[in-house]
């Protein structure tokens, strides 16, 4: 494929993949818009992409929703996407349950190509509950390492198992838990798995998850509902009593005119 010209790459939409970097960077910026458009980012279930149901789905869900929350709120530039097709060049798509790019822009994209964003993953995870057990443990370990990829877990929900494994040359080593944690330095964080969900930690603190900081939401709103309807009570209890002093006032002011008008009609009697 190397040889193969720029204006003559067509994608195979039965096996799509980016065209080789030599070939791409011989491209012009048409070229290459042809061969973005042209790259699917959506995909029939297949073994890149199988489905697996609800556990699954809400696992990656929750597990991107915690990373996204941590980092915008620590203003720092990673993008972290799940079920993205990445395309490195010249390979055959995959897409991770989640993946990690750190150094660059979050924003919204249909698919990752390497010679595009001009950056491979630095982080690919995977969470196992139907899928291709051979793919997720063996086959993504040698492939993953391959294409440079910083750092690969592996998360076998059902089973409860935790891998990690970090490149080390050309190669993965696996990363030792400690205290029952796997240490990512992509992240800069733990990961634990906790009764069936992927948990992230910073020292001793977990990162809450979607389901926790709904919960968090809620609780703030209903107190400050409380709060403002403990506001306009007591607000309304000083317009009351207002009124009521205002009103005892006004009859004051009616009795010593009364009492006034009365004493004036003495005086002229006399």
């Amino acid at each position: 494929m190397s040889g193969t010209r720029p204006d003559s790459f067509v994608v195979d939409p039965d096996n799509p993949m980016a065209p080789p970097q030599d070939v791409w960077d011989r491209m012009t910026e048409a070229q290459r818009r042809h061969v973005i458009v042209s790259l699917p980012s959506e995909f029939e279930p297949s073994e890149a992409m199988p489905p697996e149901g609800d556990h699954h789905f809400d696992a990656v869900v929750s597990t991107r929703s915690s990373l996204r929350g941590h980092f915008q709120r620590l203003r720092r530039r990673i993008y972290i996407g799940n079920d993205l097709p990445v395309y490195y060049p010249a390979e055959t798509m995959f897409a991770p349950d989640l993946l990690a790019v750190v150094d660059v822009d979050d924003g919204p994209r249909n698919s990752w190509i390497v010679s595009q964003e001009g950056k491979g993953l630095d982080l690919a995870l995977e969470l196992h509950w139907l899928g291709h057990r051979l793919k997720d443990f063996n086959r993504n370990v040698e492939k993953y390492a391959r294409l440079g990829i910083q750092e690969y877990f592996v998360i076998d929900l059902r089973k409860h198992r935790l891998k990690g494994f970090r490149l080390v040359g050309s190669a993965y080593q696996p990363v030792l838990p400690q205290g029952g944690k796997v240490r990512s330095e992509v992240l800069g964080l733990d990961v634990a798995l906790e009764e069936g969900r992927v948990r992230f930690y910073i020292g001793l603190a977990a990162l809450p998850d979607a389901d926790e900081l709904v919960r968090k939401l809620d609780a703030s709103a209903t107190s400050w509902q409380r709060r403002a309807e403990e506001e306009a009570a007591r607000a309304e209890e000083q317009t009351a009593l207002a009124e009521e002093q205002a009103s005892r006032a006004e009859e004051a002011e009616r009795k010593l005119a009364e009492a006034l008008a009365r004493i004036a009609e003495l005086e002229k009697s006399r």
